[in-house]
């Protein structure tokens, strides 16, 4: 629920997708599931939720979703844990629409894709949300370039900087505040993020909290994500801060 104080309880996890760029560890699991330091994603997604205030948390299962749901019901994360089924072909648009027609009456929430790590401050989020009046407010980072760049003068090489923060582009986390009006504009199926959000931004009611130098972001895609967010997890302080919580 939301107090006077205009504090989000509640968030949307969707732990759905098939991983299929992390095959051949999501051909017996789904992607949350795998671990990370000893932990499976979820378990940091939770902690972290927790630690930021949050009490009722929905988690949209769809891929492999037995072992997700045995998972909650065998630890105790101290959170009000609702479980809401959708399809993989679904994609985002069901898995939202279907978490939030079952289970969230609240005005505002926390919205998120499960494979997310982050030490972004919730608060600051959610107060930028309410004073912008935005449908959805989504969490964007500086974009990290995975290639080194070349400078050039005209076609002169002039220099190179090695995998640099793009400052003036963004990336969204995967991380967002919503507004229960979304529900308004999300499709049967298919991806928020070619649907939803395209449709927000031309109405003028789609916003951006831009992430702080002190503010972490990483996402697991790929197998050889997992490393650096495991380096991620340490610098975020989290190894330390959840890693012997049950």
């Amino acid at each position: 629920m939301v107090d006077k104080m205009g504090e989000v309880k509640t968030a949307v996890v969707l732990v759905g997708g098939a991983g299929l760029r992390m095959y051949p560890l999501t051909e017996n699991k789904p992607k949350c599931m795998i671990e990370i330091a000893g932990k499976p994603i979820l378990f940091w997604v939770l902690n972290w939720l927790k630690s930021n205030g949050i009490k009722n948390v929905v988690v949209g299962v769809a891929y492999k979703k037995e072992i997700v749901v045995n998972y909650l019901k065998n630890n105790n994360f101290g959170l009000n844990i609702a479980i809401s089924e959708h399809s993989v072909e679904g994609e985002t648009g069901e898995g939202f629409r279907l978490a939030i027609e079952r289970y969230v009456n609240d005005e505002n929430f926390i919205a998120m894709n499960g494979d997310e790590l982050t030490n972004i401050n919730l608060s600051k989020m959610i107060k930028h949300h309410l004073r912008s009046g935005a449908i959805a407010t989504l969490a964007v980072s500086p974009l990290k370039s995975p290639f080194g760049i070349v400078e050039l003068w005209e076609d002169n090489i002039v220099g190179f900087k090695e995998k640099p923060i793009i400052t003036d582009k963004f990336v969204s986390s995967g991380i967002y505040v919503f507004n229960k009006k979304i529900k308004d504009y999300l499709p049967l199926n298919g991806a928020i993020e070619k649907t939803t959000f395209p449709r927000l931004a031309e109405m003028g009611v789609l916003k951006a909290y831009k992430m702080s130098s002190n503010e972490r972001w990483a996402t697991v895609n790929t197998v050889k994500d997992l490393q650096k967010a495991e380096e991620e997890l340490k610098l975020m302080g989290f190894i330390e801060k959840f890693g012997e919580s049950r």
